[in-house]
Protein backbone atom coordinates (compact mmCIF):
# COMPACT_ATOMS: atom_id res chain seq x y z
CA UNK A 1 0.00 0.00 0.00
CA UNK A 2 1.52 3.47 -0.97
CA UNK A 3 2.16 6.26 1.91
CA UNK A 4 -1.18 8.99 2.97
CA UNK A 5 1.80 11.24 3.97
CA UNK A 6 5.56 11.31 2.90
CA UNK A 7 8.00 13.92 4.84
CA UNK A 8 11.52 14.07 3.32
CA UNK A 9 14.08 15.46 5.00
CA UNK A 10 11.99 18.20 6.67
CA UNK A 11 13.32 21.04 8.27
CA UNK A 12 11.37 23.91 10.17
CA UNK A 13 13.81 26.91 11.57
CA UNK A 14 12.73 30.27 13.59
CA UNK A 15 14.21 33.14 13.99
CA UNK A 16 15.72 34.69 17.27
CA UNK A 17 16.06 37.80 16.75
CA UNK A 18 15.36 40.78 14.10
CA UNK A 19 16.63 40.97 11.18
CA UNK A 20 17.72 44.75 11.71
CA UNK A 21 19.42 43.88 15.49
CA UNK A 22 21.33 40.36 13.53
CA UNK A 23 23.06 42.77 11.42
CA UNK A 24 23.63 45.38 14.46
CA UNK A 25 25.62 42.37 16.46
CA UNK A 26 26.71 40.57 13.54
CA UNK A 27 24.76 37.29 13.67
CA UNK A 28 24.80 35.44 10.34
CA UNK A 29 22.39 33.04 10.97
CA UNK A 30 19.48 34.32 13.51
CA UNK A 31 17.67 30.82 13.14
CA UNK A 32 17.39 27.87 15.59
CA UNK A 33 16.23 24.68 14.04
CA UNK A 34 13.24 23.19 15.65
CA UNK A 35 13.16 20.46 13.49
CA UNK A 36 16.57 18.82 11.46
CA UNK A 37 16.30 16.68 8.19
CA UNK A 38 13.21 14.21 10.27
CA UNK A 39 11.90 11.43 7.46
CA UNK A 40 8.87 9.73 7.65
CA UNK A 41 5.39 8.01 6.07
CA UNK A 42 2.30 7.16 7.12
CA UNK A 43 0.05 4.56 5.32
CA UNK A 44 -3.85 4.48 5.11
CA UNK A 45 -5.16 3.59 8.13
CA UNK A 46 -1.95 3.38 9.98
CA UNK A 47 -1.04 5.28 13.39
CA UNK A 48 2.52 6.58 13.66
CA UNK A 49 3.14 8.04 17.11
CA UNK A 50 6.37 10.10 17.71
CA UNK A 51 7.40 10.38 21.37
CA UNK A 52 10.25 12.99 23.19
CA UNK A 53 10.51 14.98 25.84
CA UNK A 54 9.00 18.24 25.98
CA UNK A 55 10.70 21.00 23.15
CA UNK A 56 11.90 18.02 21.51
CA UNK A 57 10.09 18.98 17.96
CA UNK A 58 6.92 17.04 18.04
CA UNK A 59 4.21 19.20 17.88
CA UNK A 60 6.34 21.54 15.40
CA UNK A 61 6.22 18.63 13.35
CA UNK A 62 2.51 18.89 13.39
CA UNK A 63 1.99 22.73 13.03
CA UNK A 64 4.03 22.40 9.77
CA UNK A 65 1.89 19.70 8.30
CA UNK A 66 -1.13 21.23 8.69
CA UNK A 67 0.70 24.79 7.38
CA UNK A 68 0.86 26.60 10.67
CA UNK A 69 4.43 26.50 10.67
CA UNK A 70 6.69 27.47 7.85
CA UNK A 71 8.72 24.72 6.20
CA UNK A 72 12.34 25.44 5.83
CA UNK A 73 13.64 22.43 3.86
CA UNK A 74 12.29 19.47 2.41
CA UNK A 75 8.91 17.71 1.59
CA UNK A 76 6.00 17.14 2.81
CA UNK A 77 3.52 14.69 -0.27
CA UNK A 78 0.34 14.09 1.32
CA UNK A 79 -2.21 12.00 -0.79
CA UNK A 80 0.46 12.26 -4.14
CA UNK A 81 0.48 16.08 -3.70
CA UNK A 82 3.19 18.14 -2.63
CA UNK A 83 2.12 20.62 0.27
CA UNK A 84 4.93 22.10 1.46
CA UNK A 85 4.78 25.69 0.63
CA UNK A 86 1.31 26.12 -0.06
CA UNK A 87 -0.55 28.94 0.57
CA UNK A 88 -3.12 29.50 2.99
CA UNK A 89 -6.19 28.99 0.52
CA UNK A 90 -4.78 26.32 -0.52
CA UNK A 91 -4.32 24.72 3.14
CA UNK A 92 -7.43 25.77 3.83
CA UNK A 93 -9.10 22.95 1.14
CA UNK A 94 -6.85 20.81 2.42
CA UNK A 95 -7.78 20.82 5.81
CA UNK A 96 -10.66 18.86 5.38
CA UNK A 97 -8.50 15.80 4.41
CA UNK A 98 -6.16 16.53 7.19
CA UNK A 99 -7.75 17.15 11.01
CA UNK A 100 -6.46 18.68 14.12
CA UNK A 101 -6.83 17.35 17.74
CA UNK A 102 -5.65 19.71 20.20
CA UNK A 103 -3.95 19.47 23.06
CA UNK A 104 -6.31 20.48 25.81
CA UNK A 105 -9.58 18.93 25.66
CA UNK A 106 -11.53 22.00 27.10
CA UNK A 107 -9.47 24.56 26.56
CA UNK A 108 -9.86 23.90 22.73
CA UNK A 109 -13.27 24.09 22.86
CA UNK A 110 -14.67 27.45 22.32
CA UNK A 111 -16.92 28.19 25.96
CA UNK A 112 -18.79 30.49 23.35
CA UNK A 113 -20.56 27.27 21.25
CA UNK A 114 -23.11 24.51 21.79
CA UNK A 115 -21.97 20.74 21.59
CA UNK A 116 -23.96 20.90 18.08
CA UNK A 117 -22.09 24.26 17.19
CA UNK A 118 -18.70 22.93 18.24
CA UNK A 119 -19.04 19.68 16.01
CA UNK A 120 -20.88 21.08 12.89
CA UNK A 121 -17.99 23.84 12.69
CA UNK A 122 -16.46 22.50 9.69
CA UNK A 123 -19.05 22.35 7.92
CA UNK A 124 -19.37 25.67 7.92
CA UNK A 125 -15.82 26.84 7.69
CA UNK A 126 -15.51 24.55 4.91
CA UNK A 127 -18.62 25.56 2.77
CA UNK A 128 -20.26 22.73 3.30
CA UNK A 129 -23.71 22.69 1.69
CA UNK A 130 -26.74 20.57 1.60
CA UNK A 131 -25.79 19.03 5.07
CA UNK A 132 -28.57 19.01 7.60
CA UNK A 133 -26.63 20.01 10.63
CA UNK A 134 -28.94 18.92 13.44
CA UNK A 135 -28.37 14.96 12.04
CA UNK A 136 -24.68 15.49 11.76
CA UNK A 137 -24.57 16.59 15.45
CA UNK A 138 -26.40 13.51 15.96
CA UNK A 139 -24.55 11.45 13.88
CA UNK A 140 -21.25 12.50 15.19
CA UNK A 141 -21.93 12.26 18.74
CA UNK A 142 -23.66 8.98 18.47
CA UNK A 143 -20.21 7.89 16.64
CA UNK A 144 -18.32 9.07 19.72
CA UNK A 145 -20.22 7.76 22.42
CA UNK A 146 -22.25 10.73 23.31
CA UNK A 147 -25.42 10.75 22.09
CA UNK A 148 -28.00 13.64 20.85
CA UNK A 149 -28.72 15.05 24.00
CA UNK A 150 -25.18 16.34 24.48
CA UNK A 151 -25.86 18.70 21.54
CA UNK A 152 -27.04 21.69 23.82
CA UNK A 153 -24.62 21.37 26.24
CA UNK A 154 -21.29 24.10 26.83
CA UNK A 155 -17.67 22.99 27.21
CA UNK A 156 -17.81 23.67 30.93
CA UNK A 157 -20.56 21.28 30.85
CA UNK A 158 -18.46 18.68 29.74
CA UNK A 159 -16.04 16.36 31.67
CA UNK A 160 -12.49 16.23 30.49
CA UNK A 161 -13.19 12.83 28.79
CA UNK A 162 -16.43 14.33 27.38
CA UNK A 163 -14.72 17.17 26.13
CA UNK A 164 -12.01 14.99 24.60
CA UNK A 165 -15.02 12.84 22.44
CA UNK A 166 -15.94 15.92 21.47
CA UNK A 167 -12.95 17.18 19.90
CA UNK A 168 -13.10 14.01 18.26
CA UNK A 169 -16.26 14.18 16.68
CA UNK A 170 -14.79 17.75 15.42
CA UNK A 171 -11.98 16.39 14.34
CA UNK A 172 -13.79 13.46 12.37
CA UNK A 173 -16.70 15.50 11.03
CA UNK A 174 -15.53 15.79 7.63
CA UNK A 175 -14.17 12.64 7.51
CA UNK A 176 -10.36 13.18 6.64
CA UNK A 177 -8.22 10.57 5.63
CA UNK A 178 -5.54 11.86 8.80
CA UNK A 179 -5.79 13.11 12.22
CA UNK A 180 -2.88 14.37 14.25
CA UNK A 181 -3.72 13.99 18.01
CA UNK A 182 -1.59 15.72 19.41
CA UNK A 183 -1.48 14.41 23.38
CA UNK A 184 -4.81 12.96 22.98
CA UNK A 185 -5.26 11.91 26.82
CA UNK A 186 -3.73 15.24 28.60
CA UNK A 187 -5.34 15.52 31.62
CA UNK A 188 -7.85 12.85 31.54
CA UNK A 189 -7.58 10.34 34.51
CA UNK A 190 -5.85 6.52 33.34
CA UNK A 191 -9.35 4.91 33.36
CA UNK A 192 -10.81 7.90 31.20
CA UNK A 193 -7.35 7.56 29.14
CA UNK A 194 -8.38 3.61 27.89
CA UNK A 195 -11.64 5.15 27.09
CA UNK A 196 -10.34 7.58 24.69
CA UNK A 197 -7.92 5.42 22.76
CA UNK A 198 -10.18 2.26 22.80
CA UNK A 199 -12.37 4.78 21.05
CA UNK A 200 -10.06 6.29 18.52
CA UNK A 201 -9.15 2.77 18.01
CA UNK A 202 -12.51 1.49 16.99
CA UNK A 203 -13.24 4.02 15.32
CA UNK A 204 -9.68 4.20 13.04
CA UNK A 205 -10.68 0.70 12.47
CA UNK A 206 -14.37 1.32 11.12
CA UNK A 207 -13.22 4.13 8.75
CA UNK A 208 -9.80 3.63 7.65
CA UNK A 209 -8.41 6.75 9.09
CA UNK A 210 -4.72 7.15 9.00
CA UNK A 211 -3.42 8.59 12.95
CA UNK A 212 -0.54 10.86 13.57
CA UNK A 213 -0.33 10.21 17.88
CA UNK A 214 2.06 13.30 19.42
CA UNK A 215 2.89 12.21 22.93
CA UNK A 216 5.35 11.84 26.14
CA UNK A 217 3.22 9.02 27.25
CA UNK A 218 4.94 5.77 26.18
CA UNK A 219 1.54 3.40 27.24
CA UNK A 220 -0.81 5.50 24.80
CA UNK A 221 1.99 4.78 22.08
CA UNK A 222 2.18 0.73 23.03
CA UNK A 223 -2.02 1.07 23.03
CA UNK A 224 -2.62 2.41 19.95
CA UNK A 225 0.54 2.95 17.40
CA UNK A 226 1.52 0.60 14.89
CA UNK A 227 5.13 2.36 14.18
CA UNK A 228 6.65 5.02 16.27
CA UNK A 229 9.60 7.50 16.32
CA UNK A 230 11.78 8.67 19.00
CA UNK A 231 13.02 12.17 18.82
CA UNK A 232 15.73 14.26 20.62
CA UNK A 233 16.51 17.95 19.48
CA UNK A 234 14.58 18.17 16.63
CA UNK A 235 15.84 14.83 14.93
CA UNK A 236 14.45 11.12 14.82
CA UNK A 237 17.18 8.80 16.76
CA UNK A 238 14.93 5.53 16.48
CA UNK A 239 12.16 4.51 14.51
CA UNK A 240 10.10 1.39 13.47
CA UNK A 241 7.33 -0.75 14.68
CA UNK A 242 6.25 -0.38 18.14
CA UNK A 243 6.63 -3.56 19.85
CA UNK A 244 10.33 -4.15 18.29
CA UNK A 245 11.25 -0.76 19.43
CA UNK A 246 9.69 -1.56 22.92
CA UNK A 247 11.45 -5.18 22.97
CA UNK A 248 14.87 -4.17 21.42
CA UNK A 249 15.29 -0.53 21.46
CA UNK A 250 19.00 0.29 20.07
CA UNK A 251 19.25 4.14 21.53
CA UNK A 252 20.49 4.91 24.81
CA UNK A 253 17.75 7.64 24.63
CA UNK A 254 14.91 4.91 23.35
CA UNK A 255 16.42 2.67 26.49
CA UNK A 256 16.13 5.51 28.95
CA UNK A 257 12.54 6.63 27.89
CA UNK A 258 11.65 3.32 28.25
CA UNK A 259 12.76 2.38 31.42
CA UNK A 260 11.27 5.22 32.81
CA UNK A 261 8.01 4.37 31.80
CA UNK A 262 5.32 2.80 34.36
CA UNK A 263 4.96 -0.85 33.85
CA UNK A 264 1.37 -2.39 34.48
CA UNK A 265 2.72 -5.87 36.02
CA UNK A 266 3.72 -5.11 39.30
CA UNK A 267 6.10 -8.25 39.41
CA UNK A 268 7.86 -7.02 36.47
CA UNK A 269 10.60 -5.64 37.59
CA UNK A 270 13.04 -3.20 35.89
CA UNK A 271 15.66 -1.54 36.25
CA UNK A 272 15.51 2.61 35.80
CA UNK A 273 18.22 4.03 33.81
CA UNK A 274 18.16 7.90 34.61
CA UNK A 275 18.93 10.81 31.96
CA UNK A 276 21.49 12.99 33.58
CA UNK A 277 21.91 16.68 32.75
CA UNK A 278 19.44 18.74 31.10
CA UNK A 279 18.18 19.04 27.62
CA UNK A 280 20.42 20.98 25.52
CA UNK A 281 19.77 24.60 23.96
CA UNK A 282 18.89 24.54 20.66
CA UNK A 283 21.16 27.51 20.27
CA UNK A 284 23.95 25.51 21.37
CA UNK A 285 23.95 22.08 20.04
CA UNK A 286 26.31 19.94 21.00
CA UNK A 287 28.70 18.75 18.57
CA UNK A 288 29.11 14.81 17.17
CA UNK A 289 25.94 12.99 18.87
CA UNK A 290 23.90 15.56 20.35
CA UNK A 291 22.38 12.85 22.98
CA UNK A 292 26.29 12.20 24.00
CA UNK A 293 26.09 14.92 27.13
CA UNK A 294 23.53 12.56 29.06
CA UNK A 295 24.54 9.31 27.63
CA UNK A 296 25.58 6.77 30.10
CA UNK A 297 27.47 5.00 26.90
CA UNK A 298 29.02 7.81 25.30
CA UNK A 299 32.62 6.82 23.70
CA UNK A 300 35.20 10.22 22.31
CA UNK A 301 34.00 9.36 18.73
CA UNK A 302 30.33 10.14 20.03
CA UNK A 303 31.55 13.46 20.55
CA UNK A 304 33.31 14.17 17.70
CA UNK A 305 31.49 13.10 14.57
CA UNK A 306 27.41 12.72 13.99
CA UNK A 307 26.07 9.27 13.82
CA UNK A 308 24.30 8.32 10.48
CA UNK A 309 21.37 6.27 10.36
CA UNK A 310 21.60 2.56 10.62
CA UNK A 311 19.26 0.24 9.29
CA UNK A 312 18.23 -2.22 12.06
CA UNK A 313 15.67 -3.78 8.98
CA UNK A 314 13.75 -2.28 6.59
CA UNK A 315 11.36 -0.65 8.91
CA UNK A 316 13.68 -0.42 12.08
CA UNK A 317 16.45 2.89 12.34
CA UNK A 318 18.54 4.55 14.66
CA UNK A 319 21.78 7.09 14.79
CA UNK A 320 23.97 5.76 17.51
CA UNK A 321 27.57 5.10 17.16
CA UNK A 322 27.25 1.75 19.66
CA UNK A 323 23.46 0.58 19.63
CA UNK A 324 22.44 -1.39 22.31
CA UNK A 325 22.74 -5.30 21.88
CA UNK A 326 19.91 -8.03 22.50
Amino acid sequence: MSALLEVEDLRVRFRTIGSLRARIRGVEDPFIDAVCGVSFSIREGETLGLVGESGSGKSTIARALIGLNPVADGSIRFDGREIAGLGERQYGALRREMSMMWQDPVGSLSPRLTVRSLVTEPFRIHGVKGRDLDEEASRLLTMVGLGPDFASRFPHQLSGGQARRVGVARALALDPKLVIADEPTAGLDVSVQAEVLNLLGDLQRRLGVAILVITHNLNVVRHITDRMAIMYLGRFVEQGPTEDVFFHPRHPYTEALLSANPEPDPDAAKERIEISGEVPSLLDRPKGCEFHTRCLYAQDDCRRVAPGVTRESETHRYTCHHPLSE
